[in-house]
């Protein structure tokens, strides 16, 4: 997907790629290293070089990013006498080997701007501006030593530091947020960058889903170089999807769709894409008079604001109104400006309007899920399923645990990052317990509870092979205690628990140390049924053994030709069990348009396509009914919990699956459910734009499209003049011009893309009590 992505951000406007560098990616394990496929950082930068943009690396490597562990390796949590992001030599030592593998890296391609390349600017650290005090005075070492070794480098491009007000000079300090127009670095002199200005925000499990509207991202924009910004990067422009177990948290979802410009899929999220394309355009028409112009702001009271840049005898203005809730009029040099309420307006000469950050004349699409029909063109067809179940580890009588299996022994219950290192999310638990039926104190007549206290985030609990139950933590609420009346035999009996994470923290002081997976203790609780004190036999200073990872991933389930291809069952279909694998085969979807998998139905779990882990999955944990938006109102200023959607329903239901991982047909999808569900639900669909409207104002050009290789089949309505209502809801108003459907009929009818001049001289002459006229229009694709 790189070249389109890139390819539509240059056509949006963009100059400037800016990308992370993720540690545990390019080196799973100490020394070796990986950028192969979509870790190939090389092909990427190279992709941005030809398509004539500039590059910032940012190369941390700490990068937070609601990316697993910050992107830091969890094999450096193991290190002896180790502590992160802080004044300890055998973590910077390891810093120090991964960013200068980087920096030689693109050094030896010729990729950095001194030797013609296309990077202009490399960061590193990350946001430690905002945890530095937590480390005192080791922070301000680190900090200096992260400086050094930057500068050491000797690339010929600047370092940056964000949120890092007191960066050591050289260093460039950086700022991140919803809106950095207030915010200046400490040194006048120089520039001012916006490292990330956050499109959205990111979705969690069991949240609602959180948008940004187009007009408050344009007006964070327009104020920022407004007042003497330099350079600003959208964070996202494109989101995308974290694949495999790279989603952070915990529990971020695997879209990281952050309501970007470019959507999950990589299709053009209007109106954002075509407002923030035609601002973009606005300031790159002006761009000579705002890099050498002197700067003169003037207050015109009540929340109003201009801006002149003058240059060489040249000069256009900036009109601001920070007012949440009127609209106003700015009287300036003698005419009169409508200006609305928590908006922007720009002038390139001071005299006319060319661009306004509230008033959108793009198109906003209204996208659909469309169902597969590769196999028929009138109807999709059903996914046929096999199954296969689980294997649930258990120790012998022995204490042996049976089977080829890599495996730790400890009386010490640890923290599963060290079991695990990083390398799955599940870490089996398991020891073997000899219950006396015949002690009065654990008689028949008590109740055997099996007591698991954990710091998340899910737990499952197995005896004697035997399921007893589930259970996962609220969203930021990740420590529980996890009780299930279990059934003892007399003798030994085995213990088998499996602790899961879904995403291990990415950010905070010591977030590295947060402890995950069953933590202790592990009790036998014999309950009185009459009310006697509980008996409470303590195992967690037991032999326990640990095992990572599924047994069905160990062979090889997931996998595009597993090795026990005759293991899978064909008949009655196993639904709404827990710890289940199946199985199906599907053709590619015809077409371009992206493709997603609909996992509606099924609990918790994995999923992955011709072998790929296309991430963790979750439907069942839906998001609360209260908290959504009826109206979303743009003004005002943004923060995470305006403008949702989503309520009680699934955070996530479609997942992406690239059309570069599929083949014409016999594609396989493989998942393995954890808590249960029924996968006669799951479907494969495609993505594309059903509807697209608009509502654009008098005096701007109007472009209208459905998605590559689909036309304009019908314009249900079309009015130039004072329209009323929104998108599936659009109606004359008092002036309406006759012949407005019919020219745009000619114009867009069959038509993948068409252009439309809002003015008299295409749809005829208005005469109305009207300042300005609109155009609005609905069409389908």
């Amino acid at each position: 997907m790189w070249p389109s992505l890139i390819k539509k951000s240059k056509e949006g406007g963009l100059n400037t790629i800016e990308t992370y560098v993720f540690w545990n990616g390019h080196e799973p394990q100490p020394r070796q290293y990986d950028f192969s496929g979509n870790l190939d950082l090389v092909r990427f930068i190279k992709i941005i070089r030809d398509e004539g943009l500039y590059a910032i690396l940012r190369i941390g490597p700490y990068v937070c990013a609601e990316w697993d562990y910050g992107g830091f390796p969890v094999w450096l949590h193991n290190l002896p006498g180790i502590a992160l992001r802080t004044n300890n030599e055998v973590f910077k030592k390891e810093m120090q080997t991964f960013t200068a593998y980087i920096v030689e890296l693109m050094k030896s391609e010729g990729l950095f701007a001194s030797q013609g390349g296309p990077i202009i600017l490399a960061q590193i650290e990350n946001e430690y501006g905002n945890v530095q005090w937590a480390y005192g005075d080791d922070g301000k070492k680190y900090r200096d030593w992260c400086a050094q070794i930057a500068e050491d480098f000797r690339i010929g491009v600047p370092w940056i530091m964000c949120q890092q007000d007191d960066a050591p000079s050289p260093i460039l300090s950086a700022c991140n947020g919803y809106y950095c127009d207030q915010w200046n670095p400490r040194n006048s002199s120089n520039p001012k960058i916006w490292t990330e200005n956050w499109s959205g925000w990111y979705m969690d499990w069991g949240n609602r889903i959180p948008r940004r509207t187009a007009e408050d991202l344009a007006f964070a924009v327009a104020r920022f170089y407004q007042l003497g910004g330099s350079l600003q990067n959208y964070y996202m422009y494109h989101g995308g999807t974290n694949f495999g177990k790279t989603a952070g948290g915990p529990y971020i979802t695997t879209s990281y769709d952050y309501d970007a410009p470019l959507d999950e899929y990589g299709n053009l999220r209007q109106p954002k894409w075509g407002h923030l394309k035609n601002l973009h355009e606005t300031l790159m028409s002006i761009e000579e008079i705002l890099l050498y112009g002197e700067r003169t702001s003037m207050d015109y009271q009540d929340n109003k604001f201009v801006t002149i840049y003058a240059y060489q005898g040249k000069r256009s203005c900036f009109f601001a109104s920070i007012d949440e809730n009127k609209d106003q009029t700015l009287t300036f040099e003698g005419k009169d400006y409508f200006l609305p309420a928590w908006s922007v307006s720009i002038l390139p000469d001071c005299y006319t309007e060319v661009y306004n950050t509230a008033k959108v004349n793009a198109q906003t699409s209204i996208m659909v899920k469309r169902p597969n029909e590769a196999d028929d063109f009138e109807e999709p067809y059903d996914l046929v399923w096999q199954w296969k179940e689980e294997k649930i580890p258990r120790l012998n009588e022995n204490g042996i645990l049976k089977g080829n299996f890599n495996f730790l022994v400890s009386n010490v219950l640890m923290d599963q990052k060290r079991t695990t290192n990083g390398t799955s999310d599940y870490s089996w638990i398991l020891t073997n317990y000899v219950h006396n039926a015949s002690d009065p104190q654990w008689g028949n007549d008590k109740d055997i509870i099996l007591h698991v206290h954990t710091d998340g985030h899910v737990v499952h609990a197995f005896v004697n092979g035997r399921f007893y139950g589930s259970q996962f933590a609220e969203n930021g609420h990740f420590e529980f205690i996890f009780e299930k009346s279990i059934k003892l035999k007399q003798g030994n009996n085995a213990i088998s628990l499996l602790g899961g994470t879904v995403g291990l923290a990415n950010y905070g002081q010591f977030f590295d140390t947060v402890r995950v997976g069953i933590r202790g203790p592990v009790k036998m609780i014999a309950r009185s049924k009459n009310g006697e004190p509980d008996v409470v036999n303590n195992i967690s200073s037991y032999r326990w053994v640990y095992k990572t990872g599924l047994i069905g991933v160990d062979q090889g389930l997931h996998q595009f030709q597993p090795r026990y291809l005759h293991s899978w069952n064909t008949d009655k279909l196993q639904t709404n069990r827990p710890f289940i694998w199946y199985k199906t085969s599907f053709k590619a979807p015809l077409g371009s348009d992206p493709v997603v998998v609909d996992l509606l139905g099924l609990g918790k779990g994995v999923a992955w396509i011709n072998g790929r882990s296309i991430g963790r999955y979750w439907p069942k944990y839906s998001a609360s009914e209260e908290g959504c938006d009826i109206v979303c109102d743009y003004r005002g200023a943004y923060k995470p919990e305006k403008c949702n959607i989503g309520c009680g329903k699934p955070s996530q239901r479609y997942y992406h699956v690239p059309r570069d991982w599929l083949k014409g047909e016999d594609n396989q999808l493989v998942l393995f459910e954890e808590l249960g569900g029924n996968p006669s639900l799951v479907s494969i669909q495609t993505v594309t734009v059903g509807t697209v409207c608009a509502n654009a104002y008098e005096g701007h050009t109007l472009e209208l499209a459905c998605h590559a290789g689909s036309k304009f089949s019908d314009i249900k309505f079309a009015s130039f003049g004072l329209p009323e209502g929104g998108c599936g809801h659009f109606r004359n108003g008092v002036c309406h011009s006759e012949k407005t459907l019919s020219v745009v009929q000619q114009a867009c009818l069959g038509k993948e893309r068409c252009v439309l001049q809002v003015n008299e001289d295409a749809f005829g002459s208005l005469r109305c009590n009207a300042d300005t006229y609109r155009l609005a229009v609905e069409a389908v694709c």
